[in-house]
């Protein structure tokens, strides 16, 4: 039998600790901070971990800048490793006929013909893109700018990876053609 000064102590306890599943979560944030990192990546890298929806630009050893991002739905995502062979200033844009068939009332104005989305505020690519290849070849993903603000923090894309277009212009600025890029 329990006694009443030990179901007291325990209850007392109990209301210290938040019930199972009903721990406080890290709020997510979006803007660019300076972090440590655990694993070693050389200074110049970039790393994305799509399932935390964060970009890391390596500035020194275990050392980088994350920002957030908008990753690829489910199925959409890109996997691996790219370098930055292109680099773009409000791009132009045309989707992919993947892209159309999969969603041909949001894409239906590119079907059958050779239309292609000027840059400038309204282009999904918003104000810079990073284009990813891999072995001399474009893989057609990129790292851009968005006017969908709302999508950061979330599996949104065709399998991009978004950025707000202030915290794109800061990425560009700082990364040369021929940077690693690393999605795991």
């Amino acid at each position: 039998m329990i006694s009443r000064r030990s179901f007291l102590t325990a209850s007392a306890a109990a209301a210290l600790v938040p019930p199972a599943g009903m721990a406080q979560a890290v709020e997510y944030d979006p803007t660019p901070q300076y972090v440590r990192i655990k694993k070693q990546f050389l200074p110049g890298q970039i790393l994305i971990l799509p399932r935390s929806f964060y970009l890391y630009y390596v500035t020194e050893p275990r050392k980088a800048i994350r920002y957030g991002v908008s990753v690829g739905k489910a199925g959409l995502e890109f996997q691996g490793q790219a370098t930055i062979d292109v680099k773009k200033e409000w791009p132009t844009w045309r989707s992919t006929q993947e892209m159309i068939e999969r969603e041909p009332i949001t894409y239906g104005k590119f079907k059958d013909n050779d239309y292609v989305q000027p840059g400038g505020p309204s282009n999904p690519l918003g104000a810079r893109a990073l284009y990813l290849f891999q072995n001399g070849r474009d893989t057609y993903f990129r790292i851009h700018g968005t006017n969908q603000r709302e999508s950061i923090g979330r599996a949104a894309s065709n399998g991009c990876i978004r950025m707000w277009n202030e915290h794109v212009i800061d990425l560009y600025d700082r990364v040369p053609i021929g940077t690693i890029v690393s999605v795991v």
